[in-house]
């Protein structure tokens, strides 16, 4: 297992570009089942989420050819033995999102096999959305025990249906949607999702043939066609990179830019990280971050604490809330930190509080950051990586402390950031990676 070794206290330099959105890629990645004609997408990021869904595809009998970050995919033949085996089983449940493959398999064959999914361990991730909203469109499912997975069937076909989701959820919103595109009526989804990369996801598909309406509202209509065609599709830059390079510049006083960030598909992201003091511009589609010393957490306007919250599109994202707690470690003034959607993704900063970061965790959704306003950098440390975003969170943290420290359990980190370690490097961290 590898682990990454850091040295502390460097200021980067330059510019970086963010790859391509990771959460898009799994959506859009999915729906290339939902036709036999080929599909191209482009911009894909070489991260182990991404490579292990492509290679899920292969092994499914999508005919795939890639050449760098385009890949072209042909599901004109699917393997209905391989959806049946085991080994099909396995590789779903260590992957999260090989939920969305339900969808695209119900609308195409009738039937899928679908088993847990794995993921990040940061708390119970219902998938009652999903299977709910699946079952509204006519699927029925039961827990096979032999299989110690759920089997999903559609005996009459998927009938559109209006539905009220319980949540907006991402995964479950781009699932329903998938199957609803090839089923027979119109389907109507309230309280759906409507962050960018789902616009993007139905985007790609209404230029397969697909009829959808409502696209960035919370409230999507879809008329039912018999099928879809190819097409041709690239990838939104990746939000998540573009905060964790914001946050990276700041912690370590560094002049950063940050190319191609696709300004306006960024939501709220800038205006949080400008309320912790940070100051950055828009320079065409370019964000520039100015070197700072010193940076200033704002108040509400009564004088009240700072509360940075997560909440769904055009909310902050939840991805985000782990980078932005490690940013505010160095600044002036406190912070509540609220993640309301996650039990256990707060449980990495016992961690940064023995680097020396003045964090009170209140429970597992709420912490308060006294920022050092950069007048006692943190401490190296020894870390482990829980998940993605508290891998990279742990990485920041490390970057701006003093000495070396080492994260471990990095595959966490690779799975949603490319080569993260060679593109820092480039624009002045020193970071290592030990096999």
């Amino acid at each position: 297992m590898a682990s990454f070794i850091v040295e502390g206290g460097h200021r980067l330099h330059g510019s970086i570009t963010p790859a391509g959105a990771k959460n898009e890629a799994l959506q859009v990645l999915s729906a290339v089942l939902l036709t036999s004609a080929e599909v191209v997408i482009d911009n894909l990021p070489d991260i182990l989420d991404v490579n292990n869904l492509i290679d899920l595809l292969a092994m499914m009998g999508v005919r795939v050819q890639r050449d760098g970050k385009r890949c072209a995919f042909c599901a004109e033949h699917i393997d209905t033995a391989f959806l049946e085996s085991p080994d099909f089983l396995h590789r779903c449940n260590r992957l999260r999102g090989s939920v969305m493959l339900i969808g695209p398999l119900l609308a195409r064959l009738g039937k899928v096999h679908y088993s847990k999914p794995g993921g990040d361990q940061i708390g119970r991730r219902r998938l009652d959305t999903h299977f709910q909203g699946l079952h509204n469109l006519g699927a029925e499912f039961a827990y096979n025990k032999d299989l110690q997975a759920y089997t999903f069937t559609t005996p009459d076909g998927l009938k559109g249906t209006y539905m009220l989701l319980d949540e907006a959820s991402v995964t479950g919103t781009a699932n329903i949607i998938m199957a609803a595109v090839l089923a027979e009526g119109k389907t109507t989804i309230y309280n759906a999702a409507c962050e960018p990369y789902l616009q993007q996801l139905c985007k790609m598909l209404c230029r397969m043939g697909a009829k959808i309406s409502g696209i960035g509202s919370n409230l999507l209509t879809i008329e039912g066609v018999r099928t879809l065609q190819g097409t041709t599709h690239t990838l939104l830059p990746d939000m998540i990179e573009v905060g964790s390079f914001i946050g990276m510049a700041a912690i370590t006083g560094s002049e950063l830019t940050i190319r191609n960030v696709s300004y306006c598909d960024l939501g709220i992201i800038p205006e949080t990280f400008r309320r912790l003091g940070i100051r950055l511009e828009q320079r065409g589609d370019d964000i520039y971050i100015p070197q700072q010393d010193h940076y200033q957490i704002e108040s509400f306007l009564d004088g009240s604490i700072l509360t940075i919250a997560d909440a769904p599109w055009p909310g902050l994202t939840p991805d985000l809330l782990s980078v932005i707690l490690v940013v505010a470690t160095q600044a002036r003034g406190s912070v509540l930190i609220h993640q309301k959607m996650f039990e256990s993704r707060l449980f990495f900063v016992d961690k940064l509080i023995d680097m020396g970061a003045q964090i009170i965790l209140c429970d597992p959704h709420r912490a308060v950051v006294v920022g050092h306003d950069q007048q006692m950098r943190l401490r190296h440390n020894n870390m482990t990586s829980p998940d993605i975003r508290a891998g990279i969170a742990m990485l920041i943290a490390a970057m701006s402390s003093e000495g070396t420290s080492r994260i471990d359990h990095i595959d966490q980190i690779d799975r949603g950031y490319e080569r993260i370690e060679e593109r820092l490097n480039a624009i002045g961290a020193h970071i290592r990676r030990e096999e």
